[in-house]
């Protein structure tokens, strides 16, 4: 009887500490969030100037040319301050010019439309693999008297 008094202290002790570390979920908004206001005020046929001063300057532009403009936004939550976000919501403006320079489409697109846009990793991936030092050494790609005199000076 004892033993069962114990366990069942313990089995709540437990459940209210793992209650109570996880704590509120944090939500996170970032990017550029469009009204329909805001959007009224660049309808079709307007110019990239008027798009700029009512809608500001876009989250990013089209690769190549500036013929799109990208208003992006995004609602992230975790659960805990040191876990990942998951984006959640995600919406993406996008302002199509002609050759004149004009509005010539708006498009509305949501998470389900595409792949998530990742705007704070600033990582560039590269092609081909890295190798890290070791490997270099057994593929015969970094000289070790090189290294260790550039690490500790050229005495």
């Amino acid at each position: 009887m004892k033993l069962l008094r114990n366990a069942a202290i313990a089995v709540a002790l437990s459940a209210s500490v793992l209650t109570a570390c996880q704590g509120p979920s944090e939500v996170l908004y970032q990017g550029y969030v469009v009204d329909q206001e805001t959007l009224a005020l660049a309808p079709v046929g307007s110019s990239r100037e008027q798009v700029l001063l009512s809608l500001g300057t876009p989250s990013s532009t089209a690769t190549f040319d500036n013929e799109v403009f990208y208003y992006i936004s995004q609602k992230r939550k975790r659960a805990a301050a040191f876990l990942k976000p998951k984006v959640v919501e995600q919406s993406v403006l996008a302002v199509y010019f002609d050759k004149d320079g004009n509005v010539e489409r708006l498009a509305h697109y949501q998470l389900q439309d595409g792949k998530v846009f990742d705007m704070i990793a600033r990582v560039t991936p590269t092609g081909g693999a890295e190798t890290t030092f070791l490997g270099q050494l057994l593929r015969g790609g970094a000289n070790p008297g090189t290294v260790m005199k550039n690490i500790f000076g050229n005495n």
